[in-house]
């Protein structure tokens, strides 16, 4: 027989959690064809000897939606060996859209998820205005991994209700069949699902509401409806339940989620997959376990409820190069913050400059007119609690930090303030170098809460936000950091066996999405494949690159390890490094994977 590819002499991780095996992997028309000895020729042949072969991972939470209109290459998630992206999280999207409310989308986008409005207006084509055209001008182009679309909530409401989206207004019933209407479109189109946001943090770039954040559970509901008879589906919802609002709005919200999750369930009798975003934030330390416990009784119910969880903090990247730092307030930096990085640098190492910058106040950043949210000022505020849980990466970098290794301590070993500390340690590698401040799942200064998740057997893998917040978080490299903290390098706890971190990121992730074509090394399966070298994996600092377009800048995290990355048969990463092979497409729910 004659192979495109094999792989051979490599420990098979099946993706299903059971023990690896030694074997021959075969590949034909983009198939894995055969397992085990695999005698036949290959046009190619990969040597995985002293090598780990897993099943491409799978990205359940990213924000590719922009990006993958100019972008084929689909890093950063491509070089920590996802071979699929699920798009449209949180409810934020880019169709369906009429031509006078691009801009709109642009700015919601650009408040919510970080990234340049500068760059989504140059570089996306618009050549769509349904959702089903916007599929379809996706999938018209190049890519190095394969991708899935979501219905987004934001874009939809603006499409069927206009300006009465954007001003909070509530849809009327006619409203809500449209858009019902409208996302049964999308999913006979094969869309994998819908999406919505209902955070207090999530702004326009003008500072507004989504359009999402307040519909009714009527709604919802009423949208739910479009998952009618379907075999295929899933629900994603990301809610902070109004930390940012006076009082306890905690039971208020999940009604809404619960009825939310119910009407979807009651639309077929499989039912639609529903996630939720989870995570210990520090002003409602305890939320976590009460939206556990809440998931708990809905699965009871027969629900398929899973709460995407992340395998480390989630944190921001703050450096004189990303979009926030804590110097960002003060008049002195204000007056300088146009000028390149280089100038800034200069400015500041000016003693002058420093003595008049430490004597100054921040000003109010959050308010009418601007993304950031009112969190944003408290915690700027607290200067001593932030600096007590942020730290220096470092050139191979260390999330799970202690204490002793924080900021605040190095000030205080120093004699200094704690500013003058961040000031100092901000102006290292000429103004390039990063601190980290996890704001979730760092409450009691380890990932151990994390650990609870992420073993809890409601939890999946989510959560990366790949392609956004792009000037403060690289967290696309969750898989790698998932596959060497918790399976190799944690020495303040337990870990997670390797099989079982495969597991996580390939077919507990299919099985939710309903992806039976991937997800396992299996025979009939498409071929999107890792070879991995475990003892060289890890993860280098992230870097400030300037690559979008109309010169924007994004962060990226490299990663060593990933011997070949196989999308569709083909070698779209070898040693680390893209080969130029653009197989991926979109993934059509209730299709054919090789249709096309």
């Amino acid at each position: 027989m004659q192979y495109d590819l094999k792989i051979v002499n490599g420990l098979v991780f099946d993706g299903e959690g059971n023990e690896p095996q030694q074997h021959n992997v075969a590949i034909k028309d983009q198939v894995i064809i055969e397992i085990g000895e695999c005698l036949g020729e290959a046009k190619q042949t990969i040597d995985a000897q002293g090598k780990i072969v897993t099943p491409g991972f799978i990205d359940l939470h990213t924000h590719y939606d922009g990006q993958i209109s100019w972008d084929k290459d689909m890093q950063p998630s491509v070089n920590h060996g996802v071979s699929t992206v699920v798009m449209g999280s949180c409810g934020i999207g880019f169709a369906p859209v009429k031509a006078n409310d691009r801009e709109k989308l642009i700015r919601l986008m650009e408040g919510v998820e970080d990234i340049p409005g500068s760059a989504l207006s140059e570089g996306i084509t618009w050549d769509w205005e349904s959702i089903p055209e916007y599929m379809d001008a996706l999938d018209a182009k190049e890519h190095s991994i394969d991708f899935a679309v979501q219905v987004t909530h934001d874009p939809l409401r603006v499409f069927v209700m206009g300006d009465r989206a954007v001003f909070n207004e509530p849809a009327t019933p006619e409203d809500i069949e449209q858009m019902k209407t409208l996302t049964r479109q999308a999913l006979e189109a094969g869309a994998i699902g819908f999406s919505t946001g209902r955070s207090d943090v999530h702004r326009s770039a003008d500072g507004q509401w989504t359009p999402s954040s307040e519909a009714s559970a009527e709604e919802l509901a009423g949208i739910a409806q479009a998952f009618a008879g379907l075999d295929y589906g899933v629900i994603q919802a990301v809610n902070d339940f109004n930390l940012e609002r006076e009082g306890d709005h905690f039971d208020e919200e999940w009604s809404i989620m619960e009825r939310f999750a119910k009407s979807t369930h009651d639309q077929s009798a499989k039912g639609p997959g529903f996630s939720l975003s989870l995570m210990q934030r520090d002003f409602a330390p305890n939320q976590w376990r009460r939206i556990i416990s809440e998931a708990e009784r809905i699965k009871a119910d027969g629900v398929n409820m899973r709460l995407q969880t992340a395998p480390r903090g989630i944190g921001v990247t703050l450096g004189l190069q990303c979009t926030f730092h804590p110097f960002i307030g003060f008049p002195s930096y204000k007056a300088i913050s146009h000028l390149s990085l280089t100038e800034r640098v200069n400015h500041m190492k000016d003693p002058a400059f420093k003595a008049r910058i430490l004597t100054e106040k921040m000003e109010k950043l959050a308010g009418d007119g601007t993304p950031i949210p009112p969190i944003a000022d408290t915690l700027l505020g607290a200067l001593d609690f932030v600096a007590s849980k942020t730290f220096l990466l470092g050139e191979k970098p260390s999330y799970e930090q202690t204490a002793e290794t924080s900021v605040l301590s190095m000030a205080k070993q120093k004699g200094v303030h704690t500013l003058e500390m961040i000031y100092d340690l901000m102006l290292e590698d000429e103004g390039k170098a990063l601190l980290y401040f996890p704001m979730y799942n760092y409450t009691e200064m380890s990932f151990d809460n994390v650990l609870t998740m992420l073993k809890h057997p409601q939890s999946i893998m989510g959560l990366s936000d790949g392609g956004a917040h792009v000037g403060t978080v690289c967290d696309a490299s969750f898989p790698t950091y998932l596959m060497t903290h918790w399976t190799r390098d944690r020495t303040r706890g337990e870990k997670i066996e390797l099989k079982e971190a495969v597991r996580k990121l390939t077919s507990d992730i299919a099985d939710f999405c309903g992806m039976s074509d991937r997800g396992r090394i299996k025979e009939g399966k498409l071929a999107n494949i890792n070879v991995i070298d475990m003892e060289r994996l890890s993860l280098e600092a992230p870097r400030m690159v300037q690559d979008l377009p109309a010169g924007g800048q994004r962060l990226l995290q490299d990663a060593q390890g990933y011997e070949a990355v196989i999308v569709r048969g083909k070698v779209v990463l070898k040693d680390d490094t893209l080969t130029g092979e653009y197989p991926g497409r979109l993934v059509r729910m209730g299709q054919s994977a090789t249709a096309g």
